[in-house]
């Protein structure tokens, strides 16, 4: 019987894996993007171009589109081909208007509804009062430089700020609650979960139907510790990236 005799000490060098083909083809291409050698709504070279430069099957070169465009550096379409995408917008916990001036770009909003009704089991638990609280409810498509990037339904304590339906609601109701109703906004708690899109969903953000979205589910308080207002936004995954802060005074 023969024996394999592995030597072992600090003079044996460590073997080195080598990356998988799709890896090093998805980092060559990110780093035509980020250079800006390849540009926004550029197209990508077609597949089968890129297999003669790698020498590799279209398998291989797909599932290094796929790696871009779950980090959504590129978009692929059906018919057309594969596209390099506008940087996700980053944004921060807080105002969605706020946080988009800051990212230096115009914030919109597209009303869908707005109305009055009683707080279901789920809403009255958001805003912590009892079920057939009147609250007011709307949804909103919110957008950045025109493109749409989050549906927003919320939920506001109607007898905190009555009237609020009055208002511009195609603007920041964080600033009309602060202007109009002197109300401090104290701090605000979230939930962040990784969803599928469905249809309705996919529909008002523009995205195909069955890809990743981002749910938030957040509460905002006021000074008095009560709860204001209760939130389900829904984000284009491809299209922004989160940022959820806190001191570290809190730990």
């Amino acid at each position: 019987m023969s024996r394999v005799t592995v030597e072992k000490g600090r003079d044996a060098a460590p073997r080195k894996v080598a990356e998988p083909a799709y890896l090093r083809i998805a980092d060559a291409l990110r780093e035509r993007i980020d250079s800006g050698e390849l540009g926004v709504n550029e197209p990508l070279a077609p597949e089968r171009e890129l297999c003669v430069e790698w020498g590799v099957s279209r398998m291989t070169v797909r599932r290094a589109l796929g790696v871009l465009e779950r980090e959504g550096r590129v978009h692929r379409d059906a018919t057309r081909g594969t596209y390099v995408s506008e940087p996700r917008v980053r944004l921060r916990l807080g105002s969605f208007s706020q946080e988009v001036v800051r990212a230096g770009r115009q914030p919109g909003a597209e009303l869908f509804w707005a109305e009055v009704r009683p707080a279901d089991d789920e809403v009255a638990s958001g805003l912590n009062v009892q079920p057939g609280h009147i609250v007011y409810a709307l949804r909103r498509l919110r957008k950045s430089d025109g493109e749409p990037l989050a549906v927003e339904t919320t939920y506001y304590r109607a007898d905190l700020v009555p009237g609020l339906l009055d208002s511009d609601l195609d603007g920041s109701l964080w600033d009309e609650i602060r202007d109009r109703f002197g109300l401090r906004l104290a701090r605000t708690s979230a939930e962040l979960q990784v969803v599928v899109l469905d249809a309705e969903n996919s529909g008002y953000l523009g995205a195909r139907q069955a890809t990743g979205g981002l749910q938030l589910t957040r509460q905002t308080f006021i000074d008095t510790g009560e709860c204001l207002e209760y939130a389900v936004d829904v984000y284009r995954a491809d299209r922004v990236s989160l940022t959820i802060e806190r001191s570290v005074d809190d730990e």
